[in-house]
């Protein structure tokens, strides 16, 4: 089994922080992908965010009334170590394709 952390995502806007207003799943609880999780209210808005994917919750971070900030952990899934992946690129490594020599210019003095 491997865990997976899913932070407060951007919510738009320039927000930068939200608070929780009520938490619709507890630890231990299998969620499936876009289930409602968590209840939270911006300066703008209240929302109910999504579960991004199908796991058991192990963990909430925050309580009815904490403010959590946009990349925070706000709730961690244990996942089947065949569905635990990466979202989005992997940077890889490679020479560059173009290759600059610098030299030093001595002064004949």
């Amino acid at each position: 089994m491997a865990e997976i952390s899913f932070p407060l995502p951007d919510l738009g806007e320039g927000l930068i922080e939200a608070t929780v207003l009520e938490w619709l799943v507890s630890p231990g609880e299998q969620v499936e992908r876009n289930q409602p999780l968590v209840e939270v209210e911006t300066t703008k808005s209240a929302v109910e965010l999504p579960s991004p994917q199908a796991g058991k919750v192990l963990r909430i971070h925050g309580g009815p009334g904490d403010k959590i900030n946009v990349g925070e952990p706000l709730i961690v899934f244990e996942v089947p170590d065949n569905t635990a992946g990466i979202v989005g690129t992997v940077p890889r490594e490679e020479a560059p394709k173009r290759r600059v020599r610098l030299s030093a210019v001595l002064d004949e003095d």
